[in-house]
């Protein structure tokens, strides 16, 4: 993003004290990065957010790789991974490098029993199947099919989901995840020309908090670890808050595309941005114009980054026989495009129905043991003639 945004109570001055209606004071706290000089919160708790009861385990998430130097192109079914309860449970990361971890998830009940928070990463999600409701400790996010949802590390959550059958994509980063540049002013603000403005974001609202004391888990990953944090107070005791650094929603179905006479490159569709890699979005859009125009991407190699798309609905125009939920991998350095016949078919098109979402990491991409077991392995070879 970042824009500034509020709610709830806070008092007219920063780091001042700030009284409680009957006795005492509420506790502030900087929510923030890059060691006080990044984008940051403040946000004020009815108890002090750091009354550590106990650590009562810690376990390892770590993804087994299988393929750590991939030349091959490969089609995932990620719509095969198995469906379980638990959201941590159910995330299967697929490929990773040392910048961030693709993965995806079929939660099936909504999380009740603890709280979440990534210590380290920023987390984007994108809804495939099912809606409810981001909680957090500053806010509310009502999400539905199509939403990409923008968490910050340390952000403490839960997904409440209104569905049992729920398809999530998910992308941890190390670095933080914002809009792209090109796309704003020097003050920040949305220009013009940018497929989407302040109006499409979803903001956290309806702050609710809770002074409730007992024993809370807090689940937080660092590094590939998962560890389970026993805390004396309620994670959602924050009454009020204020600042640029909080979690956000923005809808696919708001990206207005960009379009042009002849055939334009994948940054058009650019959405997310990082300094290790960035996130597209295909949406329903007309073709080209020209003429003699062919619509179907021309053949590419990527020498500078991996490609991964995401195939979400609709007939992918570049492709044969894809599917909802379905990952291709192209590896930087090798020559790939249209498969067979889709070139000749796009020529006289005046539109795409297509949805997907697209990840260019600009490290190679390793592969994990979760991934080779939803892999179709005859993509290999769906260019022959």
């Amino acid at each position: 993003m970042p824009h500034y945004h509020s709610l709830g109570n806070i008092p007219s001055k920063r780091h001042t004290v700030f009284k409680k209606p009957n006795e005492g004071i509420y506790y502030e706290q900087l929510f923030g990065t890059e060691g006080f000089s990044g984008i940051s919160s403040l946000l004020y708790h009815i108890n002090r957010p750091t009354q550590i009861i106990r650590i009562d385990k810690s376990y390892s998430v770590a993804p087994e790789i299988a393929i750590a130097n991939n030349v091959a192109p490969r089609l995932l079914k990620g719509f095969e991974a198995k469906a379980t309860p638990d959201f941590l449970e159910s995330r299967q990361v697929l490929m990773l490098n040392q910048d961030l971890q693709i993965a995806v998830a079929a939660p099936q009940a909504s999380m009740t029993d603890y709280f979440y928070k990534n210590g380290q990463k920023d987390e984007l999600i994108f809804i495939h199947k099912g809606s409810g409701t981001l909680k957090t400790f500053v806010g509310e996010i009502p999400f539905e099919y199509g939403d990409y949802l923008v968490i910050p590390r340390g952000t403490i959550y839960q997904l409440h989901f209104e569905t049992t059958d729920n398809r999530l994509l998910i992308v941890e980063s190390t670095q933080p995840i914002y809009t792209p540049k090109r796309y704003k002013n020097s003050f920040g603000q949305f220009l013009e020309h940018s497929p989407f403005c302040e109006r499409d974001i979803k903001r956290p609202q309806n702050l609710k908090n809770y002074d409730e004391k007992g024993e809370f888990i807090l689940k937080v990953k660092k590094g590939d670890f998962i560890h389970e944090i026993i805390y004396a107070t309620h994670p959602f005791d924050v009454v009020g808050w204020d600042g640029y650094f909080y979690p956000y929603g923005f809808s696919i179905h708001n990206f207005e595309p960009i379009t042009g006479r002849i055939h334009m490159p994948p940054p058009i569709h650019q959405t997310f941005e990082t300094s290790s890699f960035v996130v597209c979005s295909f949406v329903p859009r007309l073709y080209d114009y020209h003429p003699d125009s062919i619509p179907a991407p021309y053949n590419h190699s990527n020498i500078d980054s991996d490609e991964v798309l995401y195939y979400v609905d609709g007939d992918f125009m570049s492709r044969n026989h894809i599917e909802q939920g379905y990952f291709t991998l192209h590896p930087g350095g090798i020559v790939h495009g249209p498969h067979p016949g889709a070139y000749e078919r796009s020529i006289g098109k005046k539109e795409t129905q297509e949805l997907a979402v697209m990840i260019d990491p600009f490290r190679p991409l390793q592969l994990t043991k979760a991934a080779l077991g939803l892999e179709d392995p005859s993509y290999l070879t769906s260019w022959l003639e």
